[in-house]
């Protein structure tokens, strides 16, 4: 028997279970098919267990006495924080918003019609959120090798005494100085550039500071061959004749969309690499089915999958024609000291506005009282503008980068001006003091200029 609803939303990752509780919560009828592990990625491999990992190795007494034991306890702890989240993402929670859950991988039968097990359903608006999976390079040798990715590097708890890490991105990055704290010898091996998306020169002071904890970095040179040795390392091959050999070999390569066996082709759904392609309004070739988070091959943040979440409920449920934003995603990679961003990202600030009308502003956290007391100066906040001071992008090196930079998330959105940032009074002392220096630096140069400095003796001759 066929079933009906007002929306079907297949995956139960964090974009998916958005869109199921809001519009179950709001009236509507809604089917939920989850064929894996409800909470998705975000939940069971990806932000919560490695941000669990990075706190507990942040934590840790060094030099680690006992690397083995503390790996072990690490893991385990990672579980339980992995536990206590999971019953908010639970089927027995959903069920309990009215949400009708379908513990079944689905596929179209047509536009309309979704299947799962012995299940079928159909519904008047559809929301693919099927997510995305570790992408796995082609390289030679590299299937006869054990490799940890996402997927599996939280369920094991053998402690690797060296680790390689192919892929500079966040995950690559934070998995890095996770391990090198926990008391591992760390290499990353990127072929093109660490962290492509965030502001270059902070990229490497960043790398530096990594450097100097100990973890080795090969930075623009590729893997041609991997083999395992005789005493079952991993021994990695580059093209610039180096080889690198370990106990362990993480894979962070990227991701790529969950689309296959959706029956997407019997829908009438339109696809390219990257995953289903969609408009401005998340709307797939067929108006009605909609894709959110990281199977619609934008950005893979959960944040992200939250926001598209909010877009097509709108739609979904009250027809209003909401749109995503992109410059202003926000993103943090979360070593120590963490990188924030919001604002266009580098290339895309370049291809758009000439470098003779950008202005760089630039305060390093020495200069700021709060980071003084604590003992922790490094890195800085970085704001550029176009010549008519509106904010293009900002980028913070620090500690509680991803803190800081909600004030700029709020402002580009928003439209707020530099005048207003800079006299918004700021708690002394604390870290945000940042955020209003470096405003206030835009203004520095004509505020003491000798034009003002006249004006001003000029004025004190009238004035009482």
């Amino acid at each position: 028997m066929t079933r009906r609803f007002d929306l079907c939303v297949i995956g139960g990752g964090s974009g998916g279970l958005s869109v199921a509780a809001g519009a179950a919560q709001m009236g509507a009828s809604v089917v939920l098919f989850e064929g894996h592990r409800m909470g998705g990625d975000c939940l069971n491999s990806g932000c919560v267990p490695s941000k669990a990992l990075l706190a507990i190795a942040k934590g840790s007494v060094r030099p680690v006495m006992d690397p083995v034991v503390e790996y072990a306890r690490a893991k385990a702890r990672v579980r339980e924080v992995v536990d206590s989240i999971a019953p908010h993402d639970s089927v027995e929670r959903f069920e309990a918003l009215g949400v009708t859950v379908i513990q079944q991988r689905a596929q179209f039968l047509d536009a309309k019609t979704v299947t799962g097990g012995d299940h079928t359903v159909r519904a008047r608006r559809i929301v693919i959120a099927t997510g995305s999976r570790p992408r796995i390079p082609t390289i030679p040798g590299l299937d006869r090798v054990p490799y940890w990715t996402s997927d599996t590097l939280f369920q094991e708890d053998q402690f690797p005494a060296s680790l390689i890490i192919l892929g500079g991105g966040a995950i690559g990055l934070e998995m890095a100085q996770a391990h090198r704290l926990l008391g591992s010898e760390v290499t990353v091996i990127e072929s093109v550039a660490l962290l492509p998306r965030d502001e270059p020169v902070l990229v490497a002071e960043l790398q530096a500071l990594l450097e100097a904890s100990g973890i080795q970095f090969f930075v623009g040179t590729a893997v041609t061959h991997v083999t395992e040795t005789d005493d079952r390392q991993v021994c990695v091959q580059l093209e610039n004749g180096r080889t690198v050999t370990a106990d362990r070999l993480l894979i962070a390569t990227g991701r790529e969309p969950n689309i296959d066996d959706l029956g997407l082709d019997r829908a009438g759904v339109d696809t390219t690499a990257r995953g289903v392609t969609t408009d401005d309004r998340l709307r797939t070739s067929q108006r009605h089915i909609f894709a959110i988070g990281d199977v619609a091959g934008r950005q893979t943040l959960t944040h992200v999958a939250g926001a598209h979440a909010s877009v097509v409920v709108k739609q979904a449920l009250f027809g209003w024609p909401a749109k995503i934003d992109r410059q202003t995603v926000p993103w943090v990679t979360y070593t120590d000291p963490e990188l924030a961003h919001v604002g266009l990202s580098a290339s895309e600030r370049d291809a758009r506005i000439p470098l003779s009308q950008q202005r760089v502003i630039e305060i390093p956290f020495s200069d700021i009282d709060r980071a003084r007391c604590e003992g922790r100066t490094d890195g800085r906040i970085r704001l550029i503008t176009d010549a008519k001071a509106r904010i293009l992008s900002v980028d913070l090196l620090g500690q509680h980068a991803g803190e800081l930079i909600l004030p700029w998330v709020m402002a580009i959105d928003q439209g707020l001006r530099l005048t207003q940032i800079a006299s918004t009074i700021v708690p002394y002392p604390t870290r945000s003091e940042i955020t209003k220096r470096v405003a206030g630096a835009y203004f520095t140069p004509r505020l003491f200029s000798s034009r003002t400095r006249a004006i001003v003796r000029w004025i004190q001759r009238w004035i009482p």
